[in-house]
């Protein structure tokens, strides 16, 4: 086995403003399937991105020129068998777009797609119990702004991630 193989897949997530992480996090304790949350709410920005120095000096670059942004939790979507929010803004995509196509030779199929933004709050339950979550959801719901301030960068080890730095959005210097 190569040092190369040996590397576990990055995952770059956008750090979102504190009150809506809590917002994002107090529902997926309450929804999601305890034997399987591994993981905080988060908002993806790649899936599995190469273990290379080059991706992190990516990273910087990018976050040095990018202002933090404001993006919408738009409406409330079905995963079928889980719950996520929808979540918009011009930005998300641009930069998105900006970096795969940097990075596309190295992507996986499902990182050179279009990303439909997301946080999920609910996964791998029964639809109907999903279809119920999203229908008590809706009677409240009201679209909101928070704000994108940074990129997180993890290691992903097969269900928990290992958190290694963050690249805040117009700042010259990652954080550990």
């Amino acid at each position: 086995m190569t040092e190369q193989s040996k590397r576990k897949p990055l995952v770059a997530t956008l750090a979102i403003s504190t009150y809506a992480q809590s917002y994002f996090n107090k529902l997926r304790k309450q929804h999601f399937p305890a034997e399987r949350n591994y993981l905080d709410a988060h908002l993806t920005l790649f899936h599995a991105l190469p273990d290379e120095p080059w991706i992190m000096e990516d990273l910087k670059k990018l976050a040095i020129d990018q202002l933090p942004f404001e993006v919408n939790a738009q409406s409330i979507v079905s995963l079928g068998n889980g719950t996520a929010f929808k979540i918009a803004s011009p930005e998300l995509p641009l930069l998105h777009q900006k970096l795969q196509k940097n990075w596309f030779d190295f992507l996986t199929d499902q990182d050179r797609q279009k990303r439909n933004f997301h946080i999920t709050i609910q996964n791998k339950v029964e639809s109907q119990a999903a279809k119920k979550l999203q229908a008590d959801l809706a009677k409240n719901f009201k679209p909101f702004s928070f704000t994108i301030y940074g990129i997180d960068l993890w290691r992903y080890h097969q269900g928990p991630w290992e958190y290694i730095m963050n690249f805040g959005l117009g700042q010259d210097s990652p954080s550990l």
